[in-house]
């Protein structure tokens, strides 16, 4: 299997130029690099407003981040919708199988979410358990009837998204899913995040496949004032895209300085291979000491009998 992890963003509150670069990055892994499985970064559709405060202070808010935000929430994706299925038939005629970073729109919140599509269309969602820091003036909180694990028919695919990576029991709950390859759309570029995807590569036995995003100031609107700078060529997200084995060996990357798609081929007999000797679900936990409950269901505000 060769997978592909995409380094790029697109243009912010123009949700068709965000859809049409997202088909033709997909289009060049598959086509142009030989990729079976193809990784977008966090909150590509949709975008990541990185340096922008929304006028928010403890206690109040603006009407210029009220009004910002009204932007935001009219550029995200509703599930299902037009951009959805649009990627769905991208799958369908590639053969292949996509997650796509995108922010969800669902009545008047937001959500970080992870698209899983293939040959059979659209496969499901990942919403994002907590969002970081300031992130939750915009996003809401998934439960826990969004973590899926995708069977492509040769290996298994999951994700978390960004800091989702460091909550140890949502990475548990994964493992036990029996994910092979662990997709982690992102926005994360600093030097340590390499230290967790080969961290999680080695302590899941699965291939890590970790796509960030790389944006400077000259790709935003010209009305919008991000706290790093306003000189064009200051880097909002530095990027960092990479592609790690099973035992935590570095296959691809990581990527700086610019966009760019990182590709691998998978020897997926690796991962028996590196469950010999660690199964942290398997042989090497302990029920008898350790257990993990894991709620599934839907949390939804209305339950109407």
């Amino acid at each position: 299997m060769t997978a592909a992890v995409v380094q790029a963003s697109a243009p912010l509150f123009d949700t068709p130029g965000a859809l049409a670069r997202a088909q033709d990055l997909i289009r060049e892994a598959v086509t142009g690099r030989g990729a079976d499985v193809v990784v977008l970064p966090e909150a590509f559709l949709g975008g990541y407003l990185k340096g922008l405060d929304f006028g928010i202070t403890v206690g109040s808010r603006t009407p210029a981040g009220r009004d910002l935000f009204r932007r935001y929430h009219a550029s995200a994706i509703e599930v299902p919708g037009p951009e959805v299925e649009a990627l769905a038939d991208l799958t369908r005629d590639l053969g292949c199988h996509a997650v796509v970073g995108a922010v969800e729109r669902r009545g008047g919140t937001l959500y970080c979410v992870a698209l899983f599509l293939g040959p059979g269309g659209y496969l499901g969602l990942h919403r994002k358990l907590m969002p970081t820091a300031a992130e939750r003036y915009l996003w809401g909180q998934g439960d826990g009837s969004t973590m899926p694990v995708v069977d492509t028919g040769t290996a298994r695919l999951g994700a978390a998204i960004c800091w989702e990576n460091y909550m140890p029991l949502f990475r548990t709950a994964m493992y036990a899913k029996g994910v092979d390859l662990w997709c982690a759309p992102t926005v994360d570029d600093r030097e340590v995040w390499q230290a967790t995807m080969r961290h999680v590569a080695l302590e899941g036995r699965c291939f890590v496949l970790s796509a960030a995003q790389y944006r400077r100031r000259d790709d935003l609107p010209a009305d919008l004032h991000p706290i790093p700078g306003e000189a064009p060529a200051t880097v909002l997200i530095g990027g960092g895209s990479v592609i790690v084995s099973p035992l935590g060996e570095v296959l691809a990357g990581p990527l700086r300085d610019g966009e760019g798609i990182l590709t691998a081929a998978l020897d997926l007999d690796d991962i028996a291979r590196s469950r010999f000797d660690f199964d942290s679900i398997g042989h090497y936990a302990r029920p008898d000491v350790f257990s993990l409950h894991v709620d599934e269901s839907a949390r939804p505000a209305v339950v109407r009998d």
